[in-house]
C-alpha cells in the first residue's frame, strides 16, 4: 500500500494522524490493539487519527515502531511531526490581523493553563506592565514596522492582566536586571513600573525573581519565552514568535527556566531590588 508523505498539489504536507490511520488499517490493527502496543489509551489514538489532537514527536515514534513502519517512511513521519509541533507566527501578520487579537489569544492560552513560567531577559512582560509601559511596548518600533491599533492592543493587554486575579493559577516570572532597568519610557514612569512589579510580587500566586548583573551565570539569556503547563512554549522574537508543542522542547525550556532561576533574587530580596530600582529612577 502506498502512503503519501509528500506535499499535495497545493503544497500542503499530509496530516500525520491521517497517515498513521492508513498505516494502522493496512496492518489490520484496531485502535485498541495499536494503543496497547504503544502503551497509550485508545482514546488518544482516536484523537490523533481524527486530527483532534496533535501527536507529539515521541508519540509518532512509538506508533511507527508498533506498526513496524519501514525506516524511510518512519523517518518522514517523525520529520512531519517535528515540523507540526513547531510553528512560527509572523509579527507582521499579527499586526495586520490586529495586534489586539494576539493579546486576546494569549489570554485564552493562560486561561487554559494552571501554571505559567515566563523568562524575561530584555523587558517587562505583558502581564506585568503598567499602561504606560504597555503603550511603549506595543507601539511601532521602526518606520518599517507594520501599522497597528495601539489603543485597542493596549486595552486588550490590560484586560489580559485580569488572569492574575485568579488565585487558582500560578505565575512564575524571571526578569534580568537589564529587563528591569532598560528605560523604555521616562524616568518617572519607569519608577512606577518598578513599584508595580514590587507590588505584584506580594501576591501569593505571583512568584517573581530577578537575575542581577553581578550574578555569575555561565550562559547567555538569548530570548524571552513562556511555558504554559506542560503543553506549550512560546518564544518571542523580533519577527514574531515561535510556538513549540513537542514535550522535549517544553522540557528543555523548563530546564532553562530552572537554570536561570537558580541565580535569581527572590521574595524580599527581589522586592528590595525593585524598590531600589524605583528609587534610582526617581
Amino acid at each position: 500500500m502506498s502512503i503519501a508523505t509528500e506535499p499535495d498539489g497545493q503544497g500542503a504536507p499530509p496530516d500525520v494522524g491521517t497517515v498513521l490511520q492508513k498505516l494502522r488499517k493496512a496492518a489490520g490493527l484496531s485502535q485498541a490493539r495499536l494503543a496497547h502496543r504503544c502503551h497509550m489509551s485508545q482514546s488518544k489514538v482516536s484523537r490523533i487519527e481524527s486530527l483532534k489532537e496533535l501527536a507529539s514527536v515521541e508519540e509518532v515514534e512509538r506508533m511507527v515502531k508498533a506498526l513496524e513502519v519501514p525506516d524511510d517512511l518512519a523517518d518522514k513521519l517523525v520529520t512531519l511531526a517535528r515540523r507540526a509541533n513547531v510553528a512560527h507566527v509572523s509579527g507582521r501578520a499579527m499586526a495586520e490581523l490586529g495586534l489586539w487579537r494576539a493579546q486576546t489569544e494569549i489570554k485564552h492560552i493562560i486561561e487554559l493553563s494552571s501554571v505559567q513560567r515566563s523568562f524575561l531577559p530584555v523587558m517587562v512582560g505583558g502581564l506585568l506592565q503598567t499602561p504606560e509601559y504597555a503603550r511603549a511596548a506595543l507601539a511601532p518600533m521602526l518606520p518599517t514596522s507594520p501599522a497597528r491599533d495601539v489603543d485597542k492592543a493596549v486595552a486588550a493587554r490590560l484586560d489580559q492582566q485580569t488572569v492574575l486575579d485568579d488565585p487558582s493559577r500560578e505565575f512564575h516570572v524571571l526578569l534580568t536586571e537589564q529587563a528591569v532597568r532598560w528605560k523604555r519610557i521616562d524616568r518617572s514612569a519607569m519608577a512606577r513600573q518598578c513599584a508595580h512589579l514590587a507590588d505584584l510580587s506580594t501576591r501569593p500566586n505571583v512568584h517573581l525573581g530577578i537575575v542581577p548583573l553581578n550574578a555569575k551565570v555561565p550562559a547567555a539569556p538569548l530570548n524571552s519565552f513562556h511555558v504554559y503547563d506542560e503543553r506549550l512554549v512560546i518564544v518571542e522574537l523580533f519577527s514574531g514568535r515561535v510556538d513549540y508543542r513537542d514535550h522535549r522542547d517544553i522540557k528543555y525550556h523548563r530546564e532553562l527556566f530552572d537554570f536561570f532561576g537558580s541565580h535569581a533574587l527572590n521574595g524580599d530580596r527581589a522586592r528590595a531590588f525593585l524598590l531600589d530600582a524605583r528609587d534610582d529612577f526617581m
